[in-house]
Parts: structure tokens; C-alpha cells; sequence
């Protein structure tokens, strides 16, 4: 038997891990992580907020590297299939949470971000209970855009609230596009959410 090609999984435990060190990383910059880190030095909270955004870069990238070498090098499985989404999912609740934890003003942040979390977390929800009853919810299209239009958005809003604090009216500027983008990603959460529904309604029906 040949064994499988571990790279594809490998990248993905890397955005697993990625999104829980951005969080960490968030959180730390504000004495959030550690009770005992509180008070750090402004420059110590600005380097660990740089860290966080090439850690979210690097993770955000190995979400299109591990499905396609997973295709390329014939290491598609099971196990692959599952980690994805649930990498995807820590990824961009790890950022979400990070950024809200930052004290900046996040009244444009935290309705779509909601959206977004409250969606993932049904859907994840709902692909339990479907595949319970023998149903598979396959990944569409659409869904595979919106997680590129939600991690394209974050890693805008990250850089506009990290790495532009020194220069203001670009930061406002850059931070305008990442609210567009991020209400983008929200409604396209929701619409795909919407798909999975109907979808799951729709197949355990037709097996009851």
C-alpha cells in the first residue's frame, strides 16, 4: 500500500495552529492573553501585533496550498476532507476574536464578524447532524470564495489596525476598504449558509 502524501495535512494543522496564535498574539498585545502581561511596552505590543499578522499571512496562504497539493500529489483522504473547513473555521475565529480584543473602535468589526461566527458555527452544526443521518454536505463553490473573500478581508483589517497606526489617514483608508470587504464576506456567509441549509433540509427529506 502507498502511503499518502502528509504535506497537504501538514499545511492544514499550520492553519489550525496559526489561528490560535493569532489570537494569542492579539490578545497578548493588550494583557488580554496573560493576566500577568498586562502594561506591556508599546513597542512590545507593536512587534507582537506585526507577528500576528505574518502569522495570519502564512495561514491564510496554506488554505489554497494544502487542497491543491492535496490534488496534485494524489493525497486526498478523509481525514484532509474534515480538517479543512474545521481549519478555515479556527483560522478566521481566531482573527475575529484577536481583532475585537484589540481596544480600537470596532463598531464597523463586530455586526459582520458576528454574522460570520454565528453562521460557521451552525453550519458546522448542521454538517454533524447530517452526516449522523448519512448526509454529506459538500463544499461548493461559492462557499470555497467565501473563504477567500473572509481571509483576504481580515488580513486587510489587520494590517489597517497593526501595521498603519503611524500613519493615520492611510490607516482610515485601508481600514474603509477592509469594512467593505468584511460586510462582502458577511453577506456571502450568509447567503452560503443559506445553500447549506436547504441543502441538508432537502437531502435528509428525501432519506427520512
Amino acid at each position: 500500500m502507498t502511503a499518502v502524501n502528509p504535506l497537504p495535512n501538514i499545511l492544514t494543522w499550520i492553519r489550525i495552529l496559526a489561528g490560535i496564535a493569532v489570537f494569542a498574539l492579539l490578545a497578548g498585545a493588550v494583557g488580554g492573553f496573560l493576566p500577568v502581561a498586562d502594561d506591556l511596552p508599546t513597542e512590545t505590543q507593536t512587534l507582537l501585533e506585526k507577528l500576528a499578522v505574518i502569522v495570519f499571512l502564512v495561514g491564510a496562504v496554506t488554505d489554497f496550498f494544502d487542497g491543491f497539493l492535496a490534488r496534485k500529489l494524489h493525497a486526498e483522504t478523509a481525514w484532509g476532507a474534515t480538517l479543512d473547513p474545521i481549519a478555515d473555521k479556527i483560522l478566521i475565529c481566531g482573527v475575529i476574536l484577536g481583532l475585537l480584543s484589540l481596544n480600537v473602535d470596532n463598531k464597523w468589526l463586530a455586526v459582520p464578524s458576528a454574522i460570520i461566527l454565528f453562521r460557521e458555527f451552525t453550519v458546522s452544526a448542521l454538517r454533524e447532524s447530517s452526516a449522523s443521518r448519512g448526509v454529506t454536505l459538500k463544499v461548493t463553490m461559492l462557499a470555497k470564495w467565501k473563504t477567500t473573500v473572509q481571509l483576504t478581508a481580515f488580513a486587510v483589517e489587520m494590517i489597517a489596525q497593526c501595521l498603519l497606526s503611524s500613519l493615520p489617514d492611510t490607516q482610515n483608508r485601508v481600514g474603509i476598504a477592509a469594512h467593505v470587504l468584511i460586510w462582502i464576506a458577511a453577506v456571502l456567509t450568509l447567503w452560503t449558509g443559506g445553500e447549506y441549509v436547504l441543502a441538508a433540509r432537502k437531502a435528509i427529506s428525501h432519506g427520512a
